[in-house]
């Protein structure tokens, strides 16, 4: 009897102390499978226009490929068929928006970031309705990188923020150093540069950066708003009982997708020759079940 109470008294103990918040001796929780997507940046991807075809340079035109360094993105969305409209599939992101600069806009002081091959986000799958999904549709918000440029018989290379998004309240910003102020919506196809020192600023007429949709026909998008279309290679099945991370990488052509209007036909960008930035939207969107 005398050792059956010491035995009678640990087990209180134990069952006092996993029944404490605290500690986690008693749940052997399962882990968590989540869906993994990353960004990719691929110069060698084809190049397509807005009818998500094949698309060449235009005569009187140059373009380079810049060395993008970070991307963001505002909203993404499954899609199970060619037919699903934009919003009627699963939209599994949603960026931060405001009204701070009067009309609704993407907040870029809130705003998530990600580089080549980096994370850009990770969700619980049993948030994810399960279903067959054959398409990815990416609202892109903000690209910064790298380009080449001449001035006065000199090559520079500077860094160049592009706003991509249909509409985005900027507060302000850095460029290697240099604060950019802002305080005020900027429409699709605002930019800002910088290069030893050296900023300027401005805006790509409305319009011109492309925005490839191959679903042009049948799920079209609104003009403006960036939201770049792809298809899986394989398609993608959740079953709502996966037991292991799901990841997709969502890789955009950066092919050539800096371009300007050519006054010295050189090939080489030259702002004080005159020539114009005209676009600067992504070339592409394949994604992948890795």
């Amino acid at each position: 009897m005398k050792l059956l109470k010491p035995i009678f008294l640990l087990a209180i103990l134990l069952l006092i102390s996993c029944n404490n918040d605290d500690t986690e001796c008693c749940a052997n929780p399962e882990p968590q499978a989540n869906l993994i997507v990353k960004l990719k940046f691929d110069p060698n991807q084809e190049r397509l226009n807005n009818l998500g075809q094949p698309a060449s340079i235009p005569s009187g035109n140059a373009a380079q490929t810049p060395t993008i360094s970070r991307m963001s993105a505002n909203y993404i969305e499954f899609a199970p068929n060619a037919f699903t409209g934009l919003g009627e599939g699963e939209i599994i992101f949603e960026g931060a928006k405001t009204t701070e600069g009067g009309t609704e806009a993407i907040d870029f002081q809130d705003a998530i970031f990600a580089g080549n091959n980096d994370v850009f986000l990770s969700i619980p799958l049993n948030q994810i309705a399960p279903g067959d999904y054959n398409w990815v549709r990416v609202s892109l918000a903000y690209q910064e990188g790298d380009i080449d440029l001449l001035v006065n018989g000199v090559d520079y290379t500077g860094t160049l923020a592009s706003f991509v998004g249909f509409n985005t309240y900027i507060s302000s910003f850095n460029l290697n150093g240099s604060t950019f102020t802002v305080n005020e919506n900027k429409l699709q196809g605002f930019w800002a540069f910088e290069a030893l020192g050296f900023t300027s600023q401005g805006q790509a007429p409305p319009g011109a950066t492309t925005v490839p949709n191959p679903l042009f026909d049948s799920s079209p998008i609104p003009q403006g708003s960036c939201v770049v279309t792809g298809q899986f290679e394989n398609g993608l099945t959740l079953t709502g009982n996966e037991t292991e991370d799901v990841v997709v990488t969502l890789s955009f052509s950066i092919n050539n997708s800096f371009e300007w209007t050519e006054v010295n036909t050189d090939g080489k960008y030259e702002p004080e020759a005159g020539e114009q930035v005209v676009d600067m939207g992504l070339r592409g969107l394949i994604p992948m079940v890795d």
